[in-house]
């Protein structure tokens, strides 16, 4: 992996180690990705305290409705979940009826220990000390196991902040996956990562003798230029009004998987360019207080959510008439390994 760090900056990817080679009984597949978290104020400063969880009850709402569209989805869940009862009695349920999978989410400004400052620099997990990142790690991993009863092997990086000591870690803790990448988005200007360069093909990352499947996050771009978005792409991004033009032309749309700002005919559009581009796996995420209303940009009302829920209908649909079906991360680690 090619990673370059400039100053506060933590990691541009330029290029990808190596990209997975699935079998041929592999086939078409999605997975569904819940970032698991506290309610906070979207547009106000970080904050260790003042941060809610009363979205939590809905959780169980999601997983009935996942069940009856015959999906089994991914809970990334932070340090406010796993101390919330609420949240820790439907994990296990899930986790012993193995009908949902659960992963880590580290927001390292509610996550301890707390020796850092609380900023935009230090939201982003990678941009810590390699001693403190680590430790913020193994806290919220040993809370998960201590309080539901599984060890996880899977991650997300919050605000997918992954820095140039984060996967050295996650293999020496003996994860298996990682899912921190948001492909065609660049974080630098906040001090993040750059994944501009980075495509939605899962990758492995090289660690010494070992190996972490790296499973991004999907996004694709449609239009008459994607062919060169490569190109187009550090202008929309650089430049609003380039981004505005694109966009509203249709020239070029930055389309990332997911019910969160993203129209269900964008979604199933973007979805058939995927499988135009032979891309076998496809990546869903969104954040846990969407499944209440009023807490993210979202879903601000009863209507936004019962749109949310549409969503889904819609788009589990497109996937099945595409052959697409439902797979779980055990079997992608497998596939992937050509096990």
């Amino acid at each position: 992996m090619d990673i370059s760090a400039q100053g506060h900056h933590p990691m541009k990817i330029r290029r990808q180690d190596s990209h997975v080679v699935w079998p041929e009984n592999f086939g078409r597949r999605f997975l569904v990705s819940v970032d698991t978290e506290e309610e906070f104020d979207w547009d106000g400063p970080f904050q260790r305290e003042g941060h809610t969880t009363v979205s939590v009850p809905e959780l169980q709402a999601f997983q009935q409705f996942s069940e009856s569209l015959g999906f089994k989805p991914v809970y990334f869940i932070d340090y406010a979940i796993v101390q919330d009862d609420r949240a820790v009695a439907f994990l296990r349920t899930v986790a012993e009826k193995k009908s949902a999978e659960i992963g880590v989410h580290l927001h390292p400004w509610i996550n301890p220990p707390f020796e850092e400052q609380v900023n935009v620099h230090n939201s982003f997990a990678g941009n810590l000390p390699k001693e403190l990142e680590e430790q913020k790690l193994v806290t919220l991993r040993d809370a998960i196991r201590d309080r539901i009863g599984i060890t996880p092997v899977i991650f997300r990086a919050g605000r997918y902040g992954i820095g140039p000591h984060t996967t050295g870690l996650l293999v020496k803790h003996g994860f298996v996956l990682d899912s921190s990448i948001r492909p065609r988005f660049d974080y630098s200007g906040q001090g993040g990562p750059d994944f501009l360069a980075v495509g939605p093909e899962p990758f492995w990352w090289t660690e010494g003798d070992d190996k972490l499947l790296e499973v991004p996050l999907t996004t694709v771009y449609s239009g008459l230029l994607r062919k060169q978005a490569g190109v187009v792409a550090g202008f929309m991004e650089k430049y609003p009004l380039v981004n505005a033009v694109c966009s509203r032309s249709k020239m070029l749309e930055r389309i990332p998987l997911t019910p969160e700002g993203i129209s269900a005919r964008e979604t199933k559009e973007a979805i058939d360019v995927a499988l135009d581009d032979d891309l076998r796996l496809l990546v869903f995420s969104f954040h846990s207080p969407s499944l209440s209303p009023g807490h993210t940009p979202y879903v601000r009302t009863q209507e936004d959510l019962d749109g949310f829920y549409g969503w889904w209908r819609e788009v589990i649909a497109h996937l099945e008439a595409r052959g697409v079906k439902p797979v779980d991360t055990g079997e992608l680690v497998k596939a992937a390994s050509g096990e």
